[in-house]
């Protein structure tokens, strides 16, 4: 399979099974907006769950906020958003199509709609991200709001309340997963870019001390990109990546990306960031409320230091995606198929199992299948039911989507109790009693 078929092979799949939609797709579309099908929004819900557990549960020394995705504006002129947020744009002369003049390739490409003309461009122009709404009843009268273009100063603004409420002492994190907005002005690359996403966060408190910043940095550069490896993607195709400092964001003291080697290119997937004091400095002179941290041990009083892990929930899907497609040739009576597998990890796939009958149309089979899945539901895995087609599409329909696992259920169940089970990634079977497959899924198949 070529690199540059893979990202149109993963958008067919996401749409024909049912991960990911085009937003508004009926009315024509919205450009860089999408909507997530039934399969889709299990496999997102497992991704955000599987960081969730790792970053705040399985920590003693972070908790988790939802903040409003609607602020009052001064926050936005506090983090200076208002005045930074901006995207450097080129506009052609010919079609005066507008394109980010960082994006060397989708420039590139463009040009080369225009070949016979020569592409002229307008000097680059600052164009604000922020996406504004209006609030209020009487029209003309209604003030401007931002749709916050990141999760994280709703974590800033609550740094008082945090410390007050729980208690919680320096070095302590605060987690936040939540909806983002864009005024992007050419998204693409399917959910890469996006006008409305998803991001999880983790802000990092610590001292003002520039060792305490670097040992920090360090500790979490590997612990987030520990995370992606643990969940099975390919090490080869991640690397990390410091930002120049002509690219580093206004508030960044240090920068660096963790990139997935996508079809087109080198990518962002995650950014770990020094941010110094700069938020919190900011909200207090903005806000006139006391920012500081007190120790309650050593009475020393300062202003806190923030190490920051930024990560796109919806670009981490899709990377997953694009890491675990894969075709594979397959002999059946002599001839010769391709299998689709998707070879998502178990935590991430939208089904743990799939439960078959071998024949629909025999109602000893359906009706032993049926309490099989009812079963094995009230364990609280998400499992399949499938009687569509013969076994063979079953298998290969469940392949296609990531189900671990496919249970089936024939006349040797009838008479002693025992089910195949088939594994997605080797296609290997094996029977196992019908009071066993919890156990067995879980220490074979979803581990």
């Amino acid at each position: 399979m070529q690199q540059s078929d893979l990202l149109d092979k993963v958008v067919s799949l996401c749409k024909r099974r049912g991960f990911i939609f085009p937003g508004s797709e009926i009315y024509g579309g919205l450009r860089g907006t999408w909507d997530y099908g039934p399969l889709g929004s299990e496999l997102k819900f497992n991704l955000k769950q599987a960081w969730w557990q790792e970053m705040v549960r399985n920590q003693e020394n972070v908790v988790g906020i939802q903040a409003a995705i609607m602020m009052n504006s001064r926050v936005w002129e506090a983090s200076g958003h208002t005045e930074s947020f901006t995207d450097p744009l080129v506009e052609c002369k010919i079609c005066h199509s507008r394109i980010r003049a960082d994006q060397e390739e989708e420039i590139k490409t463009h040009e080369g709609t225009h070949k016979e003309q020569k592409t002229e461009w307008t000097e680059p122009k600052k164009f604000n991200l922020l996406v504004e709404a209006k609030l209020g009843v009487v029209e003309g009268e209604k003030s401007t709001v931002y749709l916050r273009g990141e999760i994280t100063q709703g974590v800033h603004v609550n740094f008082k309340n945090v410390l007050d409420s729980i208690r919680v002492k320096i070095p302590f994190g605060i987690a936040q997963i939540g909806k983002a907005f864009r005024n992007e002005i050419t998204p693409g690359n399917f959910t890469y870019r996006s006008r409305e996403f998803e991001q999880m966060e983790l802000q990092w408190y610590i001292k003002s001390d520039r060792k305490e910043a670097e040992k920090w940095f360090e500790y979490f550069k590997e612990k987030r990109m520990n995370w992606y490896l643990s969940l099975g993607m390919d090490k080869n195709k991640l690397r990390f990546r410091q930002h120049e400092s002509d690219e580093k964001a206004h508030y960044a003291r240090d920068a660096w990306d963790i990139e997935y080697q996508t079809p087109f290119g080198w990518k962002e997937c995650e950014g770990i960031h020094d941010r110094g004091d700069w938020d919190l400095s900011r909200h207090a002179k903005f806000s006139g409320q006391d920012m500081s941290y007190l120790d309650p041990e050593t009475n020393e009083k300062y202003m806190p230091h923030i190490i920051e892990t930024s990560g796109g929930v919806d670009r981490a899907l899709l990377f997953f995606l694009l890491d675990a497609y894969s075709e594979e040739l397959m002999t059946n009576d002599q001839r010769q198929t391709t299998r689709v597998v998707l070879k998502l990890h178990p935590k991430l796939a939208s089904y743990k199992a799939a439960v078959f009958p071998l024949l629909a149309n025999k109602p000893q089979l359906v009706e032993k299948a049926r309490e099989i899945f009812k079963n094995l539901k009230t364990t609280g895995l998400n499992v399949a039911w499938d009687d569509r087609g013969n076994i063979g599409k079953r298998y290969y329909s469940q392949d296609e989507i990531g189900t671990p696992a496919c249970i089936t259920i024939d006349y040797q169940t009838l008479e002693d109790g025992t089910v195949t089970i088939r594994d997605r990634d080797t296609t290997e079977q094996k029977r196992v009693d019908e009071k066993e497959i919890a156990p067995t899924l879980n220490t074979s198949y979803l581990d």
